[in-house]
């Protein structure tokens, strides 16, 4: 397993931006798919974003298609989520997740990530 740490979350209007940085630990970073989630109170944790091994494949939720946009620097073990175009529905715990399976197909499922970091609070306000 790979451990994370996420930061960049905060305050911001509607409207905004933000940035979610992950850090992952271990020279194996490279060998893991990355996704965000996120977790509004009451609500399940619900798939934001993925991104494959080499950064080439990415995948996005419909709510945030067209407004996050995910990446990754390998040499730096860190993945990104820049979110523009911020809504209160956005306001969440943003994760970010490690999925260490063979398969090279992003997965949108939770359980298919075996790495979480502690999370980060987004809120944007109206």
């Amino acid at each position: 397993q790979v451990q994370l740490v996420e930061s960049g979350g905060g305050l911001v209007q509607a409207g905004g931006f933000l940035r979610l940085s992950c850090v992952g630990s271990g020279r194996t970073f490279s060998t893991y798919a990355m996704g965000w989630f996120r977790q509004a109170p009451g609500k399940e944790r619900e798939f934001v974003a993925g991104i494959s091994r080499g950064g080439v494949i990415t995948d996005s939720a419909d709510s945030v298609n067209g407004r996050f946009t995910i990446s990754r620097v390998n040499v730096k073990n860190t993945v990104y989520l820049q979110m523009n175009g911020l809504t209160p529905e956005d306001t969440a715990v943003y994760y970010c997740a490690a999925d260490g399976r063979s398969t090279s197909r992003l997965s949108r499922r939770p359980v298919d990530y075996d790495s979480w970091g502690q999370g980060t609070q987004v809120t944007v306000s109206s």
